[in-house]
């Protein structure tokens, strides 16, 4: 497989962070800690914030569903007429009605966890959030200051409420909230929705063996300490006999926010469900896809898997770069769960901070802008390089993130050394990235009829440099190592809507490929490694047709089993499909979904129709946009 693989060592959620019954003392569970994790871990697994449904009583707002908008997402055409419409659905479910003024746009901010773990004070806080002010970083939006696990006592007073640590924080967590918003920041905090952190401090969750949970309790507390914005894990989840571990965190994660409701406070809600069922690889699995199928009705934003690595004061030129790679690898298929008030969160930026070249700092603040992700500093913020606080600082870049529009981008070409994506904006701009992956420069050319604008001559601003050109045919760049180019397309008046235009990934991150670049009506459509070659660059027309090499998507026979081959267009219902939220494409002449033949992902498989099944990960597809 051509796609980035799993970094060495990186740790299995479901291995190494979910207990029932109990955790060791310390947090055992914990994504970060060198416990009884693999030799090789890249310091810390994984942490995620997730929601669910009604596993408990029905809840107010937040996760209140809009039948009208479900039904309408379920059966949405693959191509909209209008320009710069052509696109699938996002996000893959309802936001809630609080989402449109909670996280309308992905928040931006600092944690203390991936740069200080437990090493937290409220000086350190204090002096972040100056540097935040004094570096111009806040001016610009980075403006929410939370504070991580390990900020607690560890244990409850006797009234049953959390207290701050006092030797840690001697002022307590109102002062501290009340000092972030002198300074025109906001406050951030962390909880954990089992019976105790990560690192073994007080959950608000129900104990091990049973009983009643702290959810309202705390988040009062937090309203109370003027918190603005509540980070809630997920370690050491007590799974009630005969409920499933994701009905346990379904009625965790809906607690907190029905908490949410109440507070009389507006709290913008992170939370970590679904980073306790990513699979072991970048694809996904129907469990994982199931928790992020829900997460959105309950808050506004999610680490959905891997953590990123933490900086090790022992080793601290240690790489990080891998570690980036992996986040961006498992969250770049993920984009149908995103839109406003709804934001899948890789985690952390590192740019600036010790561990990554000032091309791979300016990469990740790239590949998390065109990927609508929060831009969460967690780092010595006084001490970043000059190339990490320029990236971080970049105006183009944080105009691309914070786009209103709320569409990540899609990966529409990938052959193991080049990634590149495009995002559609609001104003009908398109952003588009290169990554270079290799450990060397390269020359690379993509050609506008690849990203779906042919015949058009664009504006192309570069986002590094800020020069404007006119193109006509492609965008080209010398890439350094590791590194991102990154351009702002804006059509000139002539040009056609855009078309959604890339490659189909499906099952273990492979492609929908016309086999042997054949044009024979009745050619097969086969699984393979993703080579961004012409036979796996599909455009999603405005007729619901699915079309490469001038051809189109075709189920052969109304019947499950049937393959999908490639044949001359001609308006058939066989050809015509539709997609839901959900990412699977439903074939309008029979209702069965695209699917990988027993759900292999080995080179050749071949692709067929069959019963659409719940969040199958072989019924699974990322599309262009």
């Amino acid at each position: 497989m051509l796609v980035s693989a799993r970094p060495t060592g990186a740790v299995d959620k479901n291995e190494h962070q979910y207990c029932t019954g109990g955790c060791p003392p310390a947090g055992s569970c914990r994504r970060d800690r060198h416990l009884p994790l693999p030799p090789t871990h890249p310091a810390r697994a994984a942490t995620g914030r997730a929601r669910k449904e009604s596993v408990v009583p029905s809840l107010p707002t937040r996760r209140r569903r809009l039948a009208a908008l479900l039904a309408a997402l379920l059966a949405v055409p693959l191509a909209a007429t209008g320009a710069h419409a052509a696109a699938p659905p996002a996000p893959a479910q309802p936001a809630s009605p609080q989402s449109g003024r909670l996280a309308a746009t992905p928040p931006m901010g600092w944690n203390n966890w991936a740069h200080y773990m437990c090493d937290i004070s409220e000086q350190t806080v204090v002096h972040n959030a100056d540097a935040l002010v004094s570096s111009g970083l806040a001016a610009k939006g980075y403006k929410t200051v939370t504070v991580d696990d390990c900020w607690m006592a560890k244990t409850r007073d006797g009234q049953g409420n959390l207290v701050a640590d006092p030797v840690r924080f001697p002022h307590g967590m109102a002062w501290l909230g009340s000092y972030l918003h002198a300074r025109g920041l906001k406050f951030g905090i962390y909880e954990d929705a089992g019976s105790a952190t990560c690192e073994g401090y007080p959950g608000s969750g129900r104990p091990q063996g049973g009983g009643p949970d702290h959810f309202a309790q705390d988040t009062a507390t937090f309203a109370s300490w003027g918190v603005d914005y509540l980070k809630l894990d997920g370690c050491n989840m007590y799974v009630a006999p005969g409920q499933t571990k994701e009905e346990a965190y379904r009625q965790a994660y809906d607690a907190e926010s029905a908490a949410l409701d109440d507070a009389g406070r507006d709290i913008v809600f992170s939370e970590s469900a679904p980073a306790y069922f990513q699979p072991n690889g970048e694809w996904g699995s129907p469990d994982w896809f199931s928790v992020l199928s829900w997460v959105g009705g309950d808050g506004q934003l999610w680490r959905e898997g891997t953590d990123i690595v933490v900086f090790n004061p022992q080793k601290p030129t240690a790489s990080r770069w891998a570690s980036v790679l992996w986040n961006y690898g498992y969250n770049r298929w993920l984009g149908r769960y995103a839109g406003p008030g709804n934001w899948n969160d890789p985690d952390f930026l590192l740019a600036g901070d010790p561990g990554l070249t000032a091309d791979e700092s300016r990469s990740q603040v790239a590949l998390w802008s065109m990927m609508a992700a929060p831009f969460i500093l967690s780092s010595d913020v006084a001490a970043l390089t000059p190339a990490g606080l320029s990236a971080l600082g970049n105006a183009g870049l944080i105009a691309v993130e914070q786009d209103r529009m709320g569409r990540q981008a899609a990966v529409v070409a990938t052959n193991g050394t080049t990634d590149v994506l495009v995002r559609p904006l609001a104003n009908g701009d398109r952003a588009v990235a290169v990554l270079n992956r290799s450990s060397s420069a390269r020359n690379v050319s993509t050609s506008l009829a690849s990203i779906g604008l042919p015949g058009c001559t664009v504006s192309a601003k570069d986002l590094w440099s800020g020069a404007s050109s006119s193109v006509s045919s492609a965008l080209a760049a010398n890439i350094p190592a590791h590194g991102t180019a990154i351009w702002r397309l804006t059509p000139g008046s002539g040009c056609a809507p855009a078309v959604p235009t890339g490659q189909l990934t499906g099952n273990g991150a492979n492609c929908a490929d016309v086999s042997n670049s054949g044009t024979a009506d009745g050619t097969p459509v086969i699984l393979f490694p993703c080579t961004a070659n012409a036979n796996q660059r599909w455009s999603l027309a405005d007729d619901h047709t699915v079309r490469a090499l001038g051809k189109c998507l075709t189920a052969s026979g109304s019947r499950a089993g049937g393959s999908a081959v490639l044949s001359a267009c001609t308006g058939a219902d066989a050809q015509r499909w539709t997609t839901g939220g959900d990412g699977a494409l439903v074939n309008a002449g029979s209702g069965l979904c695209l699917d990988v033949y027993g759900g292999g992902t080995a080179s050749g498989t071949r692709l067929d129709t069959w019963t659409c099944g719940s969040h199958q990960a072989n019924q699974t597809w990322a599309l262009p946009v």
